[in-house]
């Protein structure tokens, strides 16, 4: 039975070139940091995976066979080759780092991203990040769709297809302008918010998920906006309630724009969410931009 040559890997092939170019094994040895004997054991383990003699060897050194010129040629074809395939990949790896995609619902790009972004830049210069905000069901569709690297989504449900990790809490707040009835108590029923027309997120939203799967309201939406700026526009003039994020109200609630209500034995508390396909791995700018998002929610 006759057996079918082996072909050498390329660090062998590598030196066999090294060897005919310079004509000797220890000259081959010094430029590739081995010694003579490791040139020598390579050149012959390729030899016996060929079933070629590459090399005569004399005292005054090796010269190529017959057959060695022409396993000489088809070396370097294939180191060149592969040289050829290492840049490709390295070209491909750069060009793909050098943009990431982060789509984030409005509460995380208006209090959590731009910090991360800024932590991004800082330590990936070459990165150029691009946000683009939009509500947490959207976000998932351009992560599973492939038109985001990363998302961050508000609402509870993330769909098949995503992996996900939590990066932050908040907690949805009842508010209210200073002159509406309920900022004179500060506090309202589950069933009195429930049965109130309130200024709410359009649907789609986590920010409205949150609040529908907790307190279930009875009646539609007095106006729907998909700005939270709007939103607390529209709780002043408008004078009626709404459901917003606590990151979003913190400053006016402080400066007394907005008041917090309180809701008779009832809080809704949330966690915000990092979520990537799971077709893709996790690797490079994503990462890197997960384990910024992370490390901040551990200090």
């Amino acid at each position: 039975m006759t057996l079918s040559p082996r072909v050498p890997d390329l660090a062998a092939l590598d030196v066999i070139v090294s060897v005919a170019r310079l004509g000797s094994m220890s000259a081959a040895g010094r430029e590739h940091g081995l010694s003579q004997q490791a040139v020598s054991a390579r050149v012959r383990a390729a030899e016996r995976d060929v079933g070629l003699r590459v090399f005569d060897r004399s005292s005054s050194g090796v010269g190529l066979t017959p057959e060695g010129v022409a396993v000489l040629e088809w070396a370097e074809n294939v180191l060149n080759a592969a040289e050829r395939f290492g840049t490709g990949v390295n070209s491909l790896l750069q060009e793909e780092n050098a943009h990431l995609t982060v789509a984030a619902s409005m509460t995380v790009a208006e209090h959590l991203a731009p910090g991360w972004i800024a932590a991004m830049g800082s330590r990936h210069p070459g990165v150029h990040t691009r946000m683009r905000l939009m509500n947490s069901a959207e976000v998932s569709r351009h992560v599973l769709d492939g038109l985001a690297d990363i998302g961050f989504v508000e609402g509870p449900d993330i769909p098949s297809g995503l992996d996900t990790r939590v990066v932050a809490t908040d907690e949805l707040v009842v508010v209210t302008g200073p002159n509406h009835p309920w900022a004179a108590t500060g506090s309202v029923t589950a069933a009195e918010l429930a049965s109130s027309a309130l200024v709410q997120r359009e649907p789609g939203s986590g920010t409205r998920t949150t609040f529908e799967s907790t307190v279930h309201p009875s009646e539609p939406p007095l106006l729907e906006l998909n700005s939270v700026t709007a939103i607390k526009a529209a709780v002043v003039s408008a004078n009626a309630p709404s459901v917003l994020s606590s990151l979003a109200v913190a400053s006016d609630i402080r400066d007394g724009r907005l008041v917090q209500i309180s809701i008779d034995g009832v809080s809704m508390p949330r966690q915000l969410r990092a979520i990537w396909s799971k077709q893709e791995p996790l690797r490079g700018p994503r990462r890197d931009f997960l384990d910024i998002a992370t490390e901040r929610r551990e200090r």
